[in-house]
C-alpha cells in the first residue's frame, strides 16, 4: 500500500479567522481540520463534543502545538437543539464572532435494511443530517446580521454512492449535500458561503476500533493511490472551502476521493 505525502507547509489561508469546528476531539478529520486552521493562522477557535475527556485532551494538544492561540472547548451534542444553541453562544462571545463553522459531527453504524430498526433510522438521521441543519440554521442567524462567514459541511461519497448496510448513513450524507445546496443558495444573499467536502475512507483511530480491518483493507485498496486518505489531507480541503480561496464557491460538494470507492 502506498505511503502518504508529508503533509504540505500552511500558507496563512486562514489568518485572523475564528472557527468553530463540531466533533472534534479525537484523531479524525474534526481533530486534524482543527490543527490545520490554526496552523494556517485561526486567530482563535473552538473545538466541540460530545465526549468529556476526550474533548478536554483534544484541546490542550492544541494549546500545547499552538501556545499563541486562543483554543476553547465545549460539551454539546447536536441532536439536541438547548445545547447548539449553547454551543454557538459560547463560540460567539468567546471569540467575538465565528467566521468559519465546520459542521464535522456524524454518526455511522452498519445494519442491513431488513435488519434496521426505527431506532437505528432516527438517530443516525438526527446527527449527521438534522444535527448539521440546527448548526447551520443557529450560525446563519449569527452571520447573516454580519453579512459575512463560511460554512463548511462534512458530507461523504456514499452520497452518491452504494455500500450495503449503510442506507441510514449514506441516506444522511446525500441529505447533507442536499441541505448545502439550497442553504447556500439562501446564505448567499447574505455574502456567506456554505459549501461541502466528500471524503471516501479515512484512516483514523475510532475506525480502526469499530471496522473489520479485512473492510477497511479491501477499501483502501479500491482507491486510485492504494491507500485511505489522511485526515489531513482532508482538512486542507475543508481549510479551501472555508478560505477565501473558495470565495465563488456556493452550494458545492468537493469529491475528496479517488473515484473508486
Amino acid at each position: 500500500m502506498k505511503q502518504a505525502p508529508p503533509p504540505n507547509a500552511p500558507c496563512g489561508l486562514l489568518r485572523g479567522q475564528s472557527i468553530l469546528i463540531t466533533a472534534a476531539a479525537g484523531g479524525g478529520i474534526g481533530f486534524a481540520t482543527a490543527q490545520r486552521c490554526l496552523a494556517e493562522g485561526a486567530r482563535g477557535i473552538v473545538v466541540a463534543d460530545i465526549h468529556p475527556r476526550r474533548t478536554e485532551e483534544a484541546a490542550a494538544k492544541l494549546r500545547a502545538e499552538f501556545p499563541d492561540r486562543l483554543v476553547l472547548h465545549q460539551l454539546a451534542n447536536v441532536s439536541q437543539e438547548a445545547e447548539v444553541q449553547a454551543l454557538v453562544a459560547f463560540a460567539e462571545d468567546q471569540l467575538g464572532g465565528v467566521d468559519v463553522l465546520v459542521n464535522n459531527a456524524g454518526l455511522g453504524g452498519s445494519s442491513l435494511l431488513v435488519d434496521m430498526s426505527d431506532e437505528e433510522w432516527s438517530k443516525v438521521l438526527d446527527v449527521t443530517l438534522t444535527g448539521t441543519m440546527r448548526m447551520t440554521r443557529a450560525m446563519l442567524r449569527r452571520m447573516q446580521p454580519r453579512g459575512c462567514g463560511a460554512i463548511v459541511n462534512n458530507a461523504s461519497v456514499l452520497g452518491w454512492r452504494a455500500q450495503k448496510e449503510q442506507a441510514h448513513y449514506a441516506a444522511a450524507k446525500a441529505g447533507v449535500m442536499a441541505l448545502t445546496r439550497c442553504a447556500g443558495l439562501e446564505a448567499a444573499d447574505f455574502g456567506i458561503r456554505i459549501n461541502a467536502v466528500s471524503p471516501s475512507i479515512v484512516f483514523h483511530e475510532h475506525l480502526r476500533r469499530t471496522s473489520p480491518v479485512e473492510l477497511l483493507e479491501e477499501l483502501a485498496g479500491r482507491e486510485a493511490f492504494g491507500r485511505a486518505a489522511e485526515a489531513w489531507e482532508i482538512a486542507n480541503v475543508i481549510v479551501f472551502l472555508a478560505s477565501d480561496y473558495a470565495s465563488y464557491l456556493v452550494g458545492e460538494t468537493i469529491s475528496a476521493s479517488s473515484q473508486r470507492a
